[in-house]
């Protein structure tokens, strides 16, 4: 694939991405949660099947992978809930911008927990600074603590988490192609 294409294709991506918040806010006023979730779910699970189709990719998968599947799909479930309920409580702009900027941090302070290691001083800072980009960005200094200490802001931090909790996971199916692996965990 040329280079141009990709960026292109990354570009229109974030789009979606960005999108996607706007358009679970809108969704809130029609439908619930759970119906959220079968919807996107559903919808994942069918468009991905002729890409696996043409593609020629096995469904076959192995017993670690059955089981990466369960644990992904219950928190990408999760994931998705808590999304709708802080995007239904708060606002759209705020949980794609808090969500999205704190997933990268979440899942470096996780990994680093998980495999016993420090944090380097240069990584340390590097994380101070990018949860202080992440604050200035959203305007935290002009929030009272009402707004900050919300439920909204707690559904987004708990979205966060488990986005990078379901990164890991999926890190860890590396005897399953992605586009099974996503098309089973949907």
């Amino acid at each position: 694939m040329n280079k141009n294409l990709f960026y292109i294709l990354m570009v229109f991506a974030m789009i979606f991405w960005g999108a996607s918040w706007i358009s679970t806010k809108v969704l809130t006023n029609y439908i619930n949660e759970y119906e959220l979730v079968f919807l996107r779910m559903g919808i994942c699970f069918i468009t991905m099947f002729p890409i696996i189709y043409f593609y020629k990719l096995s469904f076959k998968v192995d017993t670690k992978a059955v089981y990466l599947i369960l644990i992904a799909s219950l928190i990408l479930t999760l994931y998705s809930i808590f999304m709708f309920l802080g995007v239904k409580h708060g606002t759209a702009s705020f949980g794609g911008a808090l969500v999205t900027t704190l997933i990268p941090i979440i899942t470096f302070v996780l990994i680093a927990i998980l495999n016993k290691k420090t944090i380097s001083l240069k990584h340390s800072f590097a994380l101070i600074l990018g949860a202080f980009g992440v604050l200035n960005m959203l305007n935290i200094w002009n929030f009272d603590l009402s707004e900050i200490f919300s439920k909204d802001t707690l559904y987004f931090l708990l979205a966060s988490v488990l986005w990078s909790i379901l990164t890991i996971i999926t890190a860890k199916a590396t005897k399953i192609n992605a586009f099974v692996f996503t098309f089973y965990t949907y």
